[in-house]
Protein backbone atom coordinates (compact mmCIF):
# COMPACT_ATOMS: atom_id res chain seq x y z
CA UNK A 1 0.00 0.00 0.00
CA UNK A 2 1.41 3.40 -0.95
CA UNK A 3 2.08 6.14 1.60
CA UNK A 4 -0.75 8.27 0.17
CA UNK A 5 -3.24 5.38 0.45
CA UNK A 6 -2.14 4.70 4.03
CA UNK A 7 -2.65 8.39 4.89
CA UNK A 8 -6.08 8.39 3.29
CA UNK A 9 -7.06 5.18 5.11
CA UNK A 10 -5.95 6.61 8.47
CA UNK A 11 -7.87 9.82 7.84
CA UNK A 12 -11.04 7.88 7.03
CA UNK A 13 -10.53 5.66 10.09
CA UNK A 14 -10.05 8.71 12.29
CA UNK A 15 -13.22 10.29 10.91
CA UNK A 16 -15.18 7.07 11.55
CA UNK A 17 -13.88 6.91 15.12
CA UNK A 18 -14.87 10.54 15.70
CA UNK A 19 -18.30 9.94 14.15
CA UNK A 20 -18.79 6.88 16.31
CA UNK A 21 -17.75 8.86 19.39
CA UNK A 22 -20.15 11.68 18.51
CA UNK A 23 -23.03 9.26 17.96
CA UNK A 24 -22.24 7.57 21.27
CA UNK A 25 -22.28 10.88 23.17
CA UNK A 26 -25.54 11.93 21.53
CA UNK A 27 -27.12 8.56 22.27
CA UNK A 28 -25.98 8.16 25.87
CA UNK A 29 -26.73 11.74 26.88
CA UNK A 30 -30.14 11.65 25.21
CA UNK A 31 -30.88 8.28 26.81
CA UNK A 32 -29.91 9.57 30.25
CA UNK A 33 -32.20 12.57 29.80
CA UNK A 34 -35.08 10.39 28.60
CA UNK A 35 -36.55 10.37 32.11
CA UNK A 36 -37.73 13.95 31.62
CA UNK A 37 -38.45 13.71 27.87
CA UNK A 38 -39.08 17.40 27.10
CA UNK A 39 -40.25 17.75 23.46
CA UNK A 40 -38.29 19.69 20.85
CA UNK A 41 -35.32 20.34 23.11
CA UNK A 42 -32.61 18.10 21.59
CA UNK A 43 -30.67 19.17 18.52
CA UNK A 44 -27.81 17.22 16.93
CA UNK A 45 -25.76 18.20 13.84
CA UNK A 46 -28.15 15.95 11.90
CA UNK A 47 -31.21 17.90 13.11
CA UNK A 48 -32.54 20.47 10.61
CA UNK A 49 -32.67 23.28 13.20
CA UNK A 50 -29.25 22.56 14.75
CA UNK A 51 -27.33 25.34 12.95
CA UNK A 52 -30.18 27.80 13.41
CA UNK A 53 -30.22 27.17 17.17
CA UNK A 54 -26.42 27.26 17.46
CA UNK A 55 -26.18 30.58 15.63
CA UNK A 56 -29.32 32.12 17.13
CA UNK A 57 -27.63 34.10 19.91
CA UNK A 58 -23.99 33.94 18.82
CA UNK A 59 -22.96 37.60 19.06
CA UNK A 60 -19.42 37.17 17.71
CA UNK A 61 -19.56 35.64 14.24
CA UNK A 62 -15.87 34.61 14.29
CA UNK A 63 -16.86 32.01 16.93
CA UNK A 64 -19.21 30.15 14.56
CA UNK A 65 -16.92 29.88 11.54
CA UNK A 66 -16.68 26.42 9.92
CA UNK A 67 -13.38 25.63 11.65
CA UNK A 68 -14.67 26.36 15.16
CA UNK A 69 -15.55 23.27 17.25
CA UNK A 70 -19.29 22.62 17.46
CA UNK A 71 -21.29 20.95 20.25
CA UNK A 72 -22.19 17.31 19.85
CA UNK A 73 -25.66 18.14 21.06
CA UNK A 74 -27.67 21.25 21.95
CA UNK A 75 -30.18 20.94 24.77
CA UNK A 76 -32.70 23.74 25.40
CA UNK A 77 -34.19 23.10 28.86
CA UNK A 78 -37.61 24.47 29.72
CA UNK A 79 -37.16 24.63 33.49
CA UNK A 80 -34.58 24.23 36.24
CA UNK A 81 -35.39 20.53 36.71
CA UNK A 82 -34.28 19.88 33.14
CA UNK A 83 -30.95 21.55 33.90
CA UNK A 84 -30.55 19.47 37.05
CA UNK A 85 -30.97 16.28 35.07
CA UNK A 86 -28.58 17.49 32.35
CA UNK A 87 -25.87 18.24 34.92
CA UNK A 88 -26.31 14.88 36.66
CA UNK A 89 -26.17 13.02 33.34
CA UNK A 90 -23.13 14.93 32.09
CA UNK A 91 -21.21 14.27 35.29
CA UNK A 92 -22.14 10.59 35.21
CA UNK A 93 -21.06 10.27 31.56
CA UNK A 94 -18.01 12.58 31.87
CA UNK A 95 -19.32 14.96 29.23
CA UNK A 96 -18.14 18.57 29.15
CA UNK A 97 -20.95 21.14 29.30
CA UNK A 98 -21.18 24.73 28.10
CA UNK A 99 -23.96 27.06 29.21
CA UNK A 100 -25.28 29.96 27.14
CA UNK A 101 -27.79 32.59 28.19
CA UNK A 102 -27.22 35.42 25.72
CA UNK A 103 -24.14 34.47 23.68
CA UNK A 104 -22.23 37.69 24.35
CA UNK A 105 -19.08 35.95 25.60
CA UNK A 106 -16.35 37.70 23.60
CA UNK A 107 -14.45 34.48 22.95
CA UNK A 108 -17.60 32.41 22.44
CA UNK A 109 -16.72 29.91 25.16
CA UNK A 110 -20.37 29.68 26.19
CA UNK A 111 -21.16 27.89 22.91
CA UNK A 112 -17.83 26.59 21.59
CA UNK A 113 -14.72 24.99 23.07
CA UNK A 114 -11.09 24.54 22.14
CA UNK A 115 -10.45 22.19 25.03
CA UNK A 116 -9.95 18.56 24.04
CA UNK A 117 -13.06 16.75 25.29
CA UNK A 118 -16.20 16.93 23.12
CA UNK A 119 -18.95 19.03 24.66
CA UNK A 120 -22.69 19.57 24.90
CA UNK A 121 -24.31 23.01 24.83
CA UNK A 122 -27.06 23.82 27.32
CA UNK A 123 -28.86 26.78 25.77
CA UNK A 124 -31.00 28.64 28.32
CA UNK A 125 -32.88 30.83 25.82
CA UNK A 126 -36.24 29.23 26.64
CA UNK A 127 -35.93 30.15 30.31
CA UNK A 128 -36.77 33.87 30.43
CA UNK A 129 -39.46 34.39 33.08
CA UNK A 130 -39.44 37.79 34.80
CA UNK A 131 -41.33 38.53 38.03
CA UNK A 132 -41.38 42.19 39.09
CA UNK A 133 -42.36 42.90 42.72
CA UNK A 134 -42.70 46.63 43.36
CA UNK A 135 -43.75 46.04 46.99
CA UNK A 136 -40.50 44.16 47.63
CA UNK A 137 -38.54 46.56 45.39
CA UNK A 138 -37.04 43.61 43.52
CA UNK A 139 -37.29 41.42 40.44
CA UNK A 140 -36.56 37.73 39.86
CA UNK A 141 -35.35 37.05 36.32
CA UNK A 142 -34.39 33.75 34.69
CA UNK A 143 -30.98 33.33 33.08
CA UNK A 144 -32.17 33.18 29.45
CA UNK A 145 -33.92 36.57 29.49
CA UNK A 146 -32.03 39.51 28.03
CA UNK A 147 -31.40 42.74 29.93
CA UNK A 148 -33.55 44.52 27.34
CA UNK A 149 -36.51 42.29 28.22
CA UNK A 150 -35.77 42.83 31.91
CA UNK A 151 -35.70 46.62 31.53
CA UNK A 152 -38.94 46.57 29.55
CA UNK A 153 -40.83 44.43 32.08
CA UNK A 154 -39.75 46.64 34.98
CA UNK A 155 -40.68 49.83 33.11
CA UNK A 156 -44.02 48.23 32.22
CA UNK A 157 -44.80 48.19 35.95
CA UNK A 158 -43.29 51.56 36.84
CA UNK A 159 -41.78 54.52 35.01
CA UNK A 160 -39.75 55.41 38.12
CA UNK A 161 -38.08 52.05 38.76
CA UNK A 162 -35.20 50.45 36.90
CA UNK A 163 -32.54 47.75 37.11
CA UNK A 164 -28.79 48.35 37.08
CA UNK A 165 -27.27 46.43 34.18
CA UNK A 166 -25.57 46.59 30.82
CA UNK A 167 -25.83 48.94 27.85
CA UNK A 168 -26.19 46.19 25.22
CA UNK A 169 -29.83 45.13 25.38
CA UNK A 170 -29.28 41.60 24.00
CA UNK A 171 -27.06 40.53 26.90
CA UNK A 172 -28.24 37.31 28.53
CA UNK A 173 -28.98 37.91 32.21
CA UNK A 174 -27.39 34.65 33.40
CA UNK A 175 -23.82 35.31 32.30
CA UNK A 176 -23.93 39.11 32.30
CA UNK A 177 -24.22 39.45 36.07
CA UNK A 178 -21.54 36.85 36.79
CA UNK A 179 -18.91 39.23 35.39
CA UNK A 180 -19.98 42.50 36.95
CA UNK A 181 -22.64 44.09 34.73
CA UNK A 182 -21.73 47.74 34.27
CA UNK A 183 -23.95 50.27 32.54
CA UNK A 184 -25.04 53.87 32.33
CA UNK A 185 -26.06 54.04 36.01
CA UNK A 186 -22.80 52.65 37.43
CA UNK A 187 -21.69 56.04 38.77
CA UNK A 188 -25.01 56.39 40.61
CA UNK A 189 -25.66 52.84 41.82
CA UNK A 190 -22.56 50.77 41.10
CA UNK A 191 -22.64 47.56 39.07
CA UNK A 192 -25.43 45.07 38.54
CA UNK A 193 -23.73 42.71 40.98
CA UNK A 194 -23.67 45.44 43.62
CA UNK A 195 -27.47 45.34 43.42
CA UNK A 196 -27.94 41.55 43.37
CA UNK A 197 -30.02 40.26 46.29
CA UNK A 198 -30.20 36.53 45.64
CA UNK A 199 -29.61 33.88 43.00
CA UNK A 200 -30.40 30.29 42.18
CA UNK A 201 -27.52 28.09 41.08
CA UNK A 202 -27.28 24.38 40.24
CA UNK A 203 -24.11 22.76 41.55
CA UNK A 204 -22.19 19.76 40.21
CA UNK A 205 -24.48 17.38 42.14
CA UNK A 206 -27.54 18.78 40.44
CA UNK A 207 -28.81 20.56 43.56
CA UNK A 208 -30.65 23.88 43.27
CA UNK A 209 -29.24 26.34 45.79
CA UNK A 210 -30.25 29.86 46.74
CA UNK A 211 -28.19 32.45 48.60
CA UNK A 212 -28.88 30.88 51.98
CA UNK A 213 -28.12 27.30 50.98
CA UNK A 214 -25.11 28.08 48.76
CA UNK A 215 -23.56 30.25 51.49
CA UNK A 216 -22.19 33.78 51.43
CA UNK A 217 -18.79 32.74 50.04
CA UNK A 218 -20.33 31.22 46.91
CA UNK A 219 -22.80 34.11 46.55
CA UNK A 220 -19.81 36.45 46.73
CA UNK A 221 -17.93 34.44 44.08
CA UNK A 222 -20.70 34.33 41.48
CA UNK A 223 -21.20 38.11 41.67
CA UNK A 224 -18.29 39.09 39.46
CA UNK A 225 -16.10 35.96 39.45
CA UNK A 226 -17.03 35.12 35.87
CA UNK A 227 -19.47 32.50 34.61
CA UNK A 228 -18.99 28.77 34.22
CA UNK A 229 -16.73 28.09 37.23
CA UNK A 230 -19.13 27.24 40.05
CA UNK A 231 -22.40 26.04 38.61
CA UNK A 232 -25.31 26.96 36.37
CA UNK A 233 -26.98 30.27 37.17
CA UNK A 234 -30.73 29.64 36.87
CA UNK A 235 -32.00 33.06 37.95
CA UNK A 236 -31.11 36.30 39.73
CA UNK A 237 -33.00 38.40 42.24
CA UNK A 238 -32.09 42.05 41.64
CA UNK A 239 -32.83 45.26 43.49
CA UNK A 240 -35.00 47.86 41.81
CA UNK A 241 -33.50 51.35 41.93
CA UNK A 242 -35.32 54.70 41.63
CA UNK A 243 -35.04 56.74 38.43
CA UNK A 244 -36.71 60.04 37.50
CA UNK A 245 -39.81 59.87 35.31
CA UNK A 246 -37.86 62.01 32.83
CA UNK A 247 -34.14 61.62 32.05
CA UNK A 248 -31.94 63.39 29.51
CA UNK A 249 -29.58 61.97 26.89
CA UNK A 250 -27.21 63.35 24.30
CA UNK A 251 -24.77 62.16 21.68
CA UNK A 252 -22.28 64.82 20.61
CA UNK A 253 -19.56 63.94 18.05
CA UNK A 254 -16.26 65.80 17.77
CA UNK A 255 -13.59 65.00 15.16
CA UNK A 256 -9.87 65.70 15.34
CA UNK A 257 -10.50 68.71 13.13
CA UNK A 258 -13.01 70.00 15.71
CA UNK A 259 -10.55 69.84 18.59
CA UNK A 260 -11.35 66.28 19.72
CA UNK A 261 -7.93 65.72 21.31
CA UNK A 262 -8.14 68.70 23.66
CA UNK A 263 -11.74 67.91 24.60
CA UNK A 264 -10.94 64.26 25.31
CA UNK A 265 -7.99 65.24 27.49
CA UNK A 266 -10.32 67.39 29.60
CA UNK A 267 -12.93 64.59 29.71
CA UNK A 268 -10.41 62.32 31.46
CA UNK A 269 -10.27 64.78 34.38
CA UNK A 270 -13.97 65.66 34.44
CA UNK A 271 -15.98 62.48 33.73
CA UNK A 272 -14.94 60.55 36.88
CA UNK A 273 -15.50 63.61 39.12
CA UNK A 274 -18.72 65.04 37.70
CA UNK A 275 -22.19 64.71 39.29
CA UNK A 276 -23.10 61.07 40.09
CA UNK A 277 -26.31 61.43 38.07
CA UNK A 278 -24.31 61.94 34.88
CA UNK A 279 -22.63 59.19 32.82
CA UNK A 280 -20.71 60.40 29.76
CA UNK A 281 -18.87 57.73 27.81
CA UNK A 282 -16.83 58.31 24.66
CA UNK A 283 -17.23 56.15 21.55
CA UNK A 284 -14.16 56.51 19.32
CA UNK A 285 -14.33 55.46 15.67
CA UNK A 286 -12.65 56.00 12.35
CA UNK A 287 -14.84 57.91 9.88
CA UNK A 288 -14.72 59.74 6.55
CA UNK A 289 -14.67 63.51 6.60
CA UNK A 290 -17.84 64.78 4.87
CA UNK A 291 -17.61 64.91 1.06
CA UNK A 292 -14.03 63.56 1.03
CA UNK A 293 -12.16 60.27 1.09
CA UNK A 294 -9.98 61.52 3.95
CA UNK A 295 -10.21 59.48 7.15
CA UNK A 296 -10.24 60.95 10.63
CA UNK A 297 -11.04 60.04 14.22
CA UNK A 298 -14.48 60.79 15.65
CA UNK A 299 -15.08 60.97 19.40
CA UNK A 300 -18.79 60.78 20.29
CA UNK A 301 -19.88 61.82 23.78
CA UNK A 302 -22.77 59.48 24.57
CA UNK A 303 -24.53 60.33 27.83
CA UNK A 304 -27.35 59.60 30.26
CA UNK A 305 -28.35 62.14 32.91
CA UNK A 306 -30.80 61.12 35.63
CA UNK A 307 -32.69 64.40 35.54
CA UNK A 308 -33.97 67.22 33.35
CA UNK A 309 -32.15 69.15 30.65
CA UNK A 310 -31.87 72.42 32.57
CA UNK A 311 -29.91 70.94 35.48
CA UNK A 312 -27.79 68.95 33.02
CA UNK A 313 -26.79 72.13 31.17
CA UNK A 314 -25.88 73.82 34.46
CA UNK A 315 -23.57 70.92 35.36
CA UNK A 316 -22.00 70.71 31.89
CA UNK A 317 -21.46 74.47 31.55
CA UNK A 318 -19.81 74.56 34.95
CA UNK A 319 -17.71 71.38 34.73
CA UNK A 320 -17.20 70.59 31.04
CA UNK A 321 -17.75 73.71 28.90
CA UNK A 322 -15.12 72.46 26.43
CA UNK A 323 -17.68 70.10 24.89
CA UNK A 324 -19.95 73.03 24.03
CA UNK A 325 -23.16 71.16 24.86
CA UNK A 326 -26.30 72.97 23.68
CA UNK A 327 -29.92 72.45 24.67
CA UNK A 328 -30.65 71.37 21.09
CA UNK A 329 -28.17 68.46 21.55
CA UNK A 330 -30.28 67.06 24.38
CA UNK A 331 -33.37 64.88 24.42
CA UNK A 332 -35.68 64.33 27.39
CA UNK A 333 -37.37 60.93 27.58
CA UNK A 334 -38.27 58.04 29.86
CA UNK A 335 -35.53 55.86 31.33
CA UNK A 336 -36.62 52.94 29.11
CA UNK A 337 -36.36 55.12 26.02
CA UNK A 338 -32.86 56.13 27.15
CA UNK A 339 -31.91 52.44 27.09
CA UNK A 340 -32.74 52.38 23.39
CA UNK A 341 -30.82 55.62 22.78
CA UNK A 342 -27.65 54.50 24.58
CA UNK A 343 -27.75 51.11 22.83
CA UNK A 344 -27.72 52.86 19.46
CA UNK A 345 -31.18 51.99 18.16
CA UNK A 346 -32.64 54.43 15.58
CA UNK A 347 -35.15 56.86 17.05
CA UNK A 348 -38.10 55.32 15.19
CA UNK A 349 -37.63 51.87 16.79
CA UNK A 350 -40.23 51.23 19.49
CA UNK A 351 -39.25 50.05 22.98
CA UNK A 352 -41.24 46.85 22.37
CA UNK A 353 -38.30 45.77 20.18
CA UNK A 354 -36.47 45.01 23.44
CA UNK A 355 -38.75 42.00 23.88
CA UNK A 356 -37.20 40.36 20.80
CA UNK A 357 -33.82 40.11 22.54
CA UNK A 358 -32.07 41.08 19.30
CA UNK A 359 -28.89 43.22 19.12
CA UNK A 360 -28.34 46.32 17.00
CA UNK A 361 -25.57 44.63 15.02
CA UNK A 362 -23.74 41.29 14.80
CA UNK A 363 -20.25 41.00 13.33
CA UNK A 364 -16.86 39.33 13.66
CA UNK A 365 -14.62 40.98 16.21
CA UNK A 366 -11.73 40.66 18.62
CA UNK A 367 -11.77 42.76 21.78
CA UNK A 368 -9.60 43.69 24.75
CA UNK A 369 -9.88 45.92 27.80
CA UNK A 370 -7.82 48.22 30.02
CA UNK A 371 -8.23 50.38 33.11
CA UNK A 372 -6.74 53.88 33.24
CA UNK A 373 -5.69 55.46 36.54
CA UNK A 374 -3.68 58.46 35.33
CA UNK A 375 -4.86 60.79 32.53
CA UNK A 376 -3.24 60.11 29.18
CA UNK A 377 -1.26 63.26 28.27
CA UNK A 378 -2.71 65.37 25.49
CA UNK A 379 0.67 65.39 23.75
CA UNK A 380 0.63 61.56 23.62
CA UNK A 381 -2.73 61.20 21.89
CA UNK A 382 -1.44 61.86 18.39
CA UNK A 383 0.54 58.62 18.65
CA UNK A 384 -2.68 56.79 19.55
CA UNK A 385 -4.60 58.34 16.62
CA UNK A 386 -1.79 57.53 14.18
CA UNK A 387 -1.99 53.82 15.02
CA UNK A 388 -5.78 53.83 15.26
CA UNK A 389 -6.10 55.21 11.73
CA UNK A 390 -3.96 52.38 10.33
CA UNK A 391 -6.78 49.86 10.78
CA UNK A 392 -9.98 49.52 8.74
CA UNK A 393 -12.85 49.49 11.25
CA UNK A 394 -11.52 49.69 14.81
CA UNK A 395 -13.29 51.33 17.72
CA UNK A 396 -12.72 52.17 21.36
CA UNK A 397 -15.18 52.97 24.11
CA UNK A 398 -13.96 54.93 27.14
CA UNK A 399 -16.30 54.38 30.10
CA UNK A 400 -16.05 56.75 33.09
CA UNK A 401 -15.74 55.56 36.68
CA UNK A 402 -15.93 57.57 39.89
CA UNK A 403 -19.11 58.18 41.88
CA UNK A 404 -20.43 55.04 43.58
CA UNK A 405 -17.76 52.94 41.82
CA UNK A 406 -15.11 54.63 43.96
CA UNK A 407 -17.01 54.10 47.20
CA UNK A 408 -17.38 50.31 47.08
CA UNK A 409 -14.38 48.34 48.46
CA UNK A 410 -12.39 46.17 46.02
CA UNK A 411 -13.10 43.07 48.09
CA UNK A 412 -16.88 43.60 48.29
CA UNK A 413 -17.27 41.45 45.17
CA UNK A 414 -14.73 39.66 42.94
CA UNK A 415 -14.87 42.67 40.56
CA UNK A 416 -11.93 44.74 41.92
CA UNK A 417 -11.71 47.70 39.52
CA UNK A 418 -13.01 50.38 41.85
CA UNK A 419 -11.43 53.37 43.61
CA UNK A 420 -8.63 55.03 41.65
CA UNK A 421 -9.89 54.00 38.21
CA UNK A 422 -10.62 57.02 36.02
CA UNK A 423 -12.08 55.07 33.13
CA UNK A 424 -12.10 51.71 31.38
CA UNK A 425 -11.14 51.26 27.73
CA UNK A 426 -12.77 48.66 25.53
CA UNK A 427 -10.85 48.04 22.31
CA UNK A 428 -12.41 46.17 19.41
CA UNK A 429 -11.52 45.41 15.82
CA UNK A 430 -14.35 44.34 13.54
CA UNK A 431 -14.38 42.80 10.08
CA UNK A 432 -16.79 41.27 7.58
CA UNK A 433 -14.43 39.25 5.38
CA UNK A 434 -14.31 35.50 5.96
CA UNK A 435 -11.23 33.33 6.27
CA UNK A 436 -8.43 32.62 8.72
CA UNK A 437 -6.00 34.98 7.00
CA UNK A 438 -8.36 37.92 7.47
CA UNK A 439 -8.86 37.00 11.10
CA UNK A 440 -5.11 36.76 11.71
CA UNK A 441 -4.59 40.16 10.10
CA UNK A 442 -7.04 41.85 12.47
CA UNK A 443 -5.71 39.91 15.46
CA UNK A 444 -2.25 41.22 14.63
CA UNK A 445 -3.41 44.83 14.59
CA UNK A 446 -5.34 44.77 17.86
CA UNK A 447 -2.58 42.92 19.68
CA UNK A 448 -0.04 45.48 18.50
CA UNK A 449 -2.32 48.38 19.45
CA UNK A 450 -2.98 46.84 22.87
CA UNK A 451 0.75 46.48 23.45
CA UNK A 452 1.30 50.13 22.52
CA UNK A 453 -1.40 51.27 24.96
CA UNK A 454 0.30 49.44 27.82
CA UNK A 455 2.31 52.53 28.74
CA UNK A 456 -0.86 54.48 29.63
CA UNK A 457 -2.86 51.98 31.67
CA UNK A 458 -2.82 50.08 34.98
CA UNK A 459 0.24 47.98 35.78
CA UNK A 460 1.18 45.08 38.07
CA UNK A 461 -1.24 43.72 37.13
CA UNK A 462 -2.40 45.23 33.89
CA UNK A 463 -6.07 44.91 34.76
CA UNK A 464 -8.77 43.51 32.46
CA UNK A 465 -12.55 43.05 32.58
CA UNK A 466 -13.69 39.43 32.73
CA UNK A 467 -16.88 40.14 30.73
CA UNK A 468 -14.58 41.24 27.90
CA UNK A 469 -12.91 37.86 28.03
CA UNK A 470 -9.56 37.69 26.23
CA UNK A 471 -7.89 34.31 25.69
CA UNK A 472 -4.65 36.09 24.74
CA UNK A 473 -4.14 36.52 28.49
CA UNK A 474 -3.81 32.77 29.00
CA UNK A 475 -5.83 29.55 29.14
CA UNK A 476 -6.41 26.45 31.20
CA UNK A 477 -4.92 23.10 30.18
CA UNK A 478 -6.65 21.94 27.00
CA UNK A 479 -6.93 18.33 28.13
CA UNK A 480 -9.19 19.34 31.00
CA UNK A 481 -6.66 18.65 33.74
CA UNK A 482 -6.56 21.14 36.57
CA UNK A 483 -4.38 24.14 35.77
CA UNK A 484 -1.91 25.38 38.35
CA UNK A 485 -2.89 28.51 40.24
CA UNK A 486 0.40 30.07 39.13
CA UNK A 487 -0.48 29.60 35.45
CA UNK A 488 -4.07 30.72 35.91
CA UNK A 489 -2.84 33.87 37.63
CA UNK A 490 -1.82 35.17 34.20
CA UNK A 491 -5.47 36.03 33.62
CA UNK A 492 -6.90 35.59 37.12
CA UNK A 493 -4.89 38.43 38.65
CA UNK A 494 -5.77 40.74 35.75
CA UNK A 495 -9.48 40.08 36.05
CA UNK A 496 -9.75 39.85 39.85
CA UNK A 497 -6.51 41.19 41.39
CA UNK A 498 -6.22 40.04 45.04
CA UNK A 499 -9.72 38.54 44.92
CA UNK A 500 -8.41 35.75 42.67
CA UNK A 501 -7.09 33.61 45.52
CA UNK A 502 -10.39 33.82 47.38
CA UNK A 503 -12.15 32.68 44.19
CA UNK A 504 -9.76 29.71 44.01
CA UNK A 505 -10.57 28.80 47.62
CA UNK A 506 -14.33 28.94 46.99
CA UNK A 507 -13.96 26.90 43.80
CA UNK A 508 -11.92 24.22 45.56
CA UNK A 509 -14.52 23.82 48.29
CA UNK A 510 -17.66 24.13 46.15
CA UNK A 511 -16.64 22.19 43.00
CA UNK A 512 -13.75 19.95 44.13
CA UNK A 513 -13.98 17.73 41.01
CA UNK A 514 -13.62 20.77 38.73
CA UNK A 515 -16.74 19.71 36.85
CA UNK A 516 -17.52 23.25 35.75
CA UNK A 517 -14.57 24.34 33.67
CA UNK A 518 -13.66 26.17 30.50
CA UNK A 519 -10.69 27.94 28.94
CA UNK A 520 -10.50 30.55 31.70
CA UNK A 521 -12.47 29.04 34.56
CA UNK A 522 -11.20 29.37 38.12
CA UNK A 523 -8.79 26.48 38.89
CA UNK A 524 -8.65 24.28 41.97
CA UNK A 525 -6.21 25.28 44.67
CA UNK A 526 -4.44 21.97 45.17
Amino acid sequence: MTVSLVSTFLLILSSLVQLSSSNQIQHTFHQCLSTIQPPNTFFTPQTPNYTLILNSTAQNLRCITPWNPKPELIFTPLNENHIQTAVICAKKLNIQLRFRSGGHDYEGISYTSIMDPPFVLIDLSKMRAINVDLDDNSVWVEAGATVGELYYRVAEKSRTHAVVGGLCTSLGVGGHFTGGAYGSMMRKYGLGIDNALDAKIINANGEILDRKSMGEDVFWAIRGGGGGSYGVIVSWKLKLVPVPSTVTVFNVPRTLEQGATKILYKWQHVAPQIDDDLFVRVVIQKINLPNTTQRTVSTSYNALFLGGVDRLLEIMNRSFPELGLEKTDCLEMSWLESVMFIAGFPGNVQTTFLLTGKPTVVTQFKAKSDFVKTPIPETEMNGIWKRFLQEETPYMIWNPYGGMMGRIPESATPFPHRNGVLFMIQYADTWTENGKDEMKKHYKWIRKFYKYMGQYVSKDPREAYVNYRDLDLGMNEKNGDNTSVAKASSWGKRYFKDNFMRLVKVKTEFDPDNFFRHEQSIPLGF
